[in-house]
Order: structure tokens, then sequence, then C-alpha cells
């Protein structure tokens, strides 16, 4: 039981450092953005801007998102949002993707999660790298969602957001099985792409040119 409680301490304290920083230099009103979705055949691309409070101690088991299974996701997300300052939501669509590329399509999903706040945030935490497009100041942080508490919520969010939307979906399309892929390219998904063609939510520029582009 020691040896896990020091464990617990340890990643309780990696959030300690990032996030405090940045709102000694701008304010308390730190807005951590993360995306979720660049890399799939199909469905939109989901990003989650939020602010954290200051006053209260980081929620317990959050991390990276993809470090986490989905029954924890799906708990994490319900405290998260519940103890919130803030939460914005954005997407772009797969066909705002095939016309503007997959980059600009997340940078403006970044940006209506950004608007979707609902209050102006004094700095905002990124991650990756910086967004030149991005329009408002911010940190960007390589491995963000793993170094900084407010990326991390909004790495949860955004992800179990995506994955509803993909259930949902799945339903009704079950040929291709979303609800288990995520619409990302698993060999069963591209099986059902290469006999079934494409839907209205497949990212066409993403799909090798051999499938059909039948919308079924």
């Amino acid at each position: 039981m020691a040896g896990a409680s020091r464990s617990a301490k340890r990643r309780t304290g990696r959030w300690a450092v990032i996030d405090k920083v940045l709102r000694a230099e701008h304010g308390p009103l730190l807005c951590g953005i993360d995306e979720v979705g660049r890399g799939p055949l199909a469905g939109p691309v989901v990003a989650c801007a939020i602010v954290m409070p200051v006053d209260m101690r980081a929620i317990a088991g959050v991390d990276d998102s993809k470090q986490l299974t989905a029954a924890v996701r799906e708990a994490l997300a319900v405290k998260i949002r519940g103890r919130a300052v803030a939460v914005g939501l954005g997407a772009s669509s797969p066909r705002e993707i095939d016309r503007i590329n997959i980059y600009q399509a997340t940078v403006r999903a970044m940006q209506r999660a950004v608007a979707a706040l609902g209050a102006r945030p004094d700095h905002v935490v990124v991650d990756g790298r910086p967004v030149a497009s991005l329009g408002m100041p911010h940190t960007a942080v390589v491995g963000g969602d793993g170094k900084s508490y407010t990326i991390a919520c909004a790495s949860i969010v955004a992800k179990v957001v995506r994955d509803r939307l993909m259930q949902r979906l799945a339903s009704r399309y079950p040929q291709y099985a979303w609800d288990r892929n995520s619409g990302y390219a698993t060999e069963f998904h591209l099986e059902a792409v290469d006999t079934l063609g494409l839907t209205p939510h497949h990212r066409r520029s993403f799909c090798n040119k051999q499938y059909s582009l039948d919308i079924r």
C-alpha cells in the first residue's frame, strides 16, 4: 500500500509545474486545449477547451486520455466537467477536413472550442507545437497531455465526446464497426470500405484511391 501511495503522489506531483508557471505569468484563467481524431478515416476532429479551477486539487486518475481505458475516461469526464470553470467544444466535419486539410480543420475546431467557452481565458496552453494560425497567444507543450493537468482534462473530455459520437454513427452504419474502431483504419474497417464503399462520414482525402467513392 505504501508503494501505491508513493506512486500516486508522483503522478499527482507532475501536474504542479507547467500550469502553475503559466498562471503566475498570465493569470488564473488558463485554458487547456486538446484535439482528438486527426488520424481516422471517418468522423470529425473534435477539440475541447477547458478552464480548471485554481483552488482545487487535481482529480485523481487524470492522465493522457490514450493511457486510460474507456470506462475510466467516461468516469473522469463526468468529474472534470462537474468541476471545470468553463468547457467549450468544437469540431470540424469530414467534408471540411477534405476541403481545407486536416491541419487547418483541427485549428478551426480548436478556435470553435475556445469561442464556446463563454469566458475569455487569460492564456491558452495547447498540446504539441505552436499553432501559427490559432489567432490567440498560447503556449505549446510537446506531450502536453502528459505534462499539463489542464491539457489532460481537455484530452479526456474530447476523447469521450468523439467516441460517443462515433458510437451513435455506428448504429446507422454498423458494417464499419465505428463503435469499436472510432473510425480508425483497422483491418476490419478497411475491408468494409473496400467492400461497401464510403459513407458521407468518411474523409475522402484520407481514403486510398482504390476504394469506391459511392455513397451508401
